[in-house]
């Protein structure tokens, strides 16, 4: 890459981190790709809930990624693909960040950490499911090394996805 990557940290979300997670993703322009609304607070609140079980259980989850001035700007990580439609079975690398810190590559530093993480913990690959129109997302794939494995059509959207994958 020819820029460096900011500096972040990832933590193990707190009950504190889904304010903050709902707070950072209440915008539409980045939920475009899910479903294009902001979920309630108590859909942060299970969700990071589920991920520290997931980082007790498993050693990996949905981490909060916190900037330089202790901010959560959002969420990388992996968990195990939760649908029966798709890569079932298989573990999922995601991101989200908040609006405010788009284009400055802390999708890209974070999941480069999450990849490490995953080493460590023994998972052999990772998938990436990614709205076909989600073009940041996918040149996070393309910087990670990914290569697109399938398309597929989602059922409850009935848009385009890609299947992004890579060996560990």
């Amino acid at each position: 890459m020819n820029r460096a990557l900011p500096a972040v940290r990832l933590r193990v979300p707190t009950d504190e981190d889904a304010f903050a997670w709902h707070r950072v993703f209440a915008d539409p322009e980045v939920m475009e790709f899910h479903g294009g609304n902001a979920a309630e607070l108590s859909a942060y609140e299970e969700l990071t809930a589920r991920q520290r079980r997931h980082d007790a259980e498993r050693g990996f989850c949905l981490w909060s990624i916190v900037d330089d001035s202790g901010d959560v700007v959002g969420f990388t990580g992996a968990q195990p693909w939760p649908h029966a439609w798709g890569p079932a079975g298989e573990i999922e690398i995601g991101w989200r960040l908040g609006r405010a810190h788009w284009g400055r590559g802390y999708a890209t530093a974070a999941a480069e950490e999450t990849l490490e993480r995953l080493r460590a913990a023994g998972v052999p690959h990772v998938v990436a499911m990614v709205d076909a129109r989600n073009a940041r997302s996918i040149a996070v794939t393309r910087r990670l090394g990914m290569r697109l494995k399938e398309t597929f059509t989602t059922p409850s959207s009935e848009r385009e996805g890609h299947c992004y994958r890579l060996d560990l």
